[in-house]
């Protein structure tokens, strides 16, 4: 009798839970992951030549160079992990460049391909792709660089390229790789601590340190200390920051696709990120040369 009692409500039990299922998906029906916005594909004219959707990543595998192409996307998800001599903190390429780089406000990859070799004003030279990867190894991971002719590099190369298929050497995609921000704001690092208690503490840790799994594997990067990024990122000035975090975080406010992230204002985000870049954090050896020729941006940490 027991048995046929337990029996009875493990049924009513999976049809409650199935009928509060099938209620939020009625309620909810748009729970799935959003499907690829197209961007407007623009000459250096700004016309429009045509219309970019990110590719899939179950593309890859019809590719001629599926296997260098695949490795390039686990390097960049993965690269602290995958490339311990070149990283010096907790940070992967990822990090930043959010959503494998297919979306825009998130540091994509999607121009990366086609806008090599360009003049940068921080080298105050023209640099071509690997020199600019290669950047961000030695300053936003306080590593060392790859080399270019390295496995490891021709594979984050063919990523990159492969994610810009079908965008013409000097045309771009009309999304932006960075959200706008007010930067006549001035920061208020007092109230940016209250923020980043409230809103980031939760993910990053009370003191920057970010958040491990069970496999001492970063869940959530760090802001500051010996495993965040150098002085030498542009993580590391005011508004590249601020840009960033108002466009980007915090993760899990909303439901809103595709990372959920609530709606702070442009002075939120400034005076949060004064409060975490100004934190302690390596240094970066090459300062002196940056800048060599053009004006230094008015938030260089140095």
């Amino acid at each position: 009798m027991k048995i046929k009692l337990m029996i009875a409500a493990a049924v009513m039990a999976l049809a409650v839970s199935a009928g509060a299922a099938a209620w939020y998906a009625h309620m909810h029906p748009n729970l799935d992951a959003p499907a690829p916005v197209p961007m407007d594909i623009l000459d250096k004219q700004g016309t429009v030549i045509g219309h970019y959707l990110a590719p899939s990543a179950e593309e890859i595998a019809a590719l001629a160079n599926a296997e260098s192409v695949m490795l390039g996307r686990r390097l960049l998800s993965d690269t602290a992990r995958l490339l311990p001599d070149n990283v010096g903190n907790g940070l992967n390429c990822n990090s930043c460049h959010m959503a494998q780089g297919r979306v825009a406000l998130r540091n994509h990859y999607i121009n990366t391909g086609s806008t090599y070799p360009r003049y940068m004003p921080r080298p105050g030279k023209e640099i071509d792709l690997p020199e600019r990867i290669n950047g961000c190894f030695v300053r936003s991971m306080n590593g060392a660089k790859l080399p270019v002719e390295s496995q490891e590099m021709q594979a984050m190369l063919a990523y990159m390229r492969w994610l810009g298929t079908g965008v013409p050497q000097g045309a771009k995609v009309s999304g932006k790789t960075e959200g706008p921000i007010d930067t006549s704001l001035q920061p208020d690092m007092a109230r940016g601590e209250v923020i980043y208690a409230a809103q980031c503490a939760s993910c990053h840790g009370d003191n920057g340190e970010g958040m491990k799994d069970q496999f001492n594997e970063y869940i959530f990067p760090p802001l500051w200390g010996d495993a965040s990024f150098n002085i030498g990122a542009g993580m590391a000035r005011l508004y590249k920051a601020a840009g960033f975090v108002k466009h980007n975080m915090p993760l899990g406010v909303k439901r809103e696709p595709p990372y959920g992230q609530g709606v702070m204002s442009d002075q939120d985000a400034v005076d949060v990120a004064e409060y975490f870049i100004k934190k302690p954090r390596p240094d970066f050896a090459g300062k002196a040369n940056d800048w060599p020729r053009d004006k230094k941006p008015k938030d260089a940490r140095y």
